[in-house]
C-alpha cells in the first residue's frame, strides 16, 4: 500500500484520544443503524466529529486527504473507470457469490420511489454526491480510517488493519439492504479504502470514485433495470 505515515510515535494520552473517538464513531454507526436512535445517519454527526477532533489537535481535512491531486484529469478517469469496475464486481462477483452463501441479494426497496421518477432521482443523485459520495468518504476513509490507524501509530501495516475495520463499519452502515447488502457494502468500503491508500491517502479518488458508483446505480434503478426485493 502506498500509504506513509501520518506522524511518528503517538504519546499514551493521543492513543487513548484515538481508541475513544473510535468508540465514540463505532456507536453512531451501530445507533443509526442497528438501534435506529441517532436523528438522520451517522455520516453528518462523523463528519462533525471529525471536525472537532481535527480543531483539537490543530490539524485540517487536508490532513485527512482532502487536497488536490497531482491531476485532477487523471484522478478524474481513474475514477471512473474504478466506478466501473466496481458495478461489474459487484454485479457479476460480489452479489452472486453473497447470494449463494445468504440465500439472499441486497434490499434495494428503499430506492422503489426513484424508478421512471426524474424528480425524485435527480434529489437522490444530490443525496449521493453529499451525503454518500462527499460525506462517507470525508467520514469513514478519512476521519474514521485515521483515528484507527493511530492506535498502530500510523504505520503502513496500521492504515491496512484500519481499512479493514472501516469497510466492516461501512459495511454495518448498510443494514437497510439486510444482509447481504451490509456485505456487499463491506466489499465496496474495501475497495474504496485500496483506492485512498494507493492514492496515497488522497480523499479525491475514493469520492469521485464513489460518486460516480452511485451515479450509475441510480441510473440503473431509474431506468427499471435493477430488481427491487422488498
Amino acid at each position: 500500500m502506498d500509504a506513509k505515515p501520518q506522524s511518528g510515535e503517538l504519546s499514551p494520552r493521543e492513543r487513548a484520544w484515538a481508541a475513544a473517538e473510535l468508540l465514540v464513531a463505532a456507536a453512531l454507526v451501530v445507533g443509526a443503524n442497528v438501534f435506529d436512535v441517532v436523528p438522520v445517519t451517522e455520516t453528518p454527526w462523523l463528519v462533525a466529529l471529525g471536525w472537532l477532533s481535527l480543531r483539537r489537535r490543530g490539524l485540517t481535512w487536508g490532513t485527512l486527504g482532502l487536497r488536490s491531486p497531482v491531476r485532477w484529469s487523471t484522478t478524474i478517469v481513474v475514477a471512473l473507470v474504478a466506478a466501473i469496475a466496481l458495478q461489474l464486481l459487484s454485479e457479476f462477483v460480489t452479489e452472486p457469490i453473497i447470494e449463494r452463501l445468504t440465500g439472499e441479494r441486497p434490499d434495494l426497496s428503499d430506492f422503489r420511489s426513484l424508478v421512471c421518477n426524474l424528480p425524485v432521482a435527480l434529489g437522490w443523485l444530490a443525496l449521493v454526491w453529499t451525503l454518500a459520495a462527499f460525506g462517507e468518504e470525508m467520514a469513514y476513509r478519512g476521519y474514521v480510517l485515521e483515528r484507527a490507524a493511530a492506535l498502530g501509530h500510523h504505520s503502513s501495516a496500521a492504515y491496512v488493519a484500519a481499512m479493514v475495520i472501516v469497510a466492516l463499519l461501512f459495511g454495518l452502515g448498510h443494514v437497510y439492504q439486510g444482509v447481504a447488502g451490509v456485505a456487499g457494502s463491506a466489499v465496496s468500503g474495501l475497495f474504496f479504502g485500496v483506492l485512498y491508500l494507493k492514492a496515497g491517502r488522497n480523499l479525491w479518488l475514493p469520492i469521485l470514485t464513489h460518486g460516480f458508483s452511485d451515479t450509475i446505480a441510480l441510473a440503473l434503478v431509474y431506468s427499471g433495470l435493477v430488481e427491487l426485493r422488498a
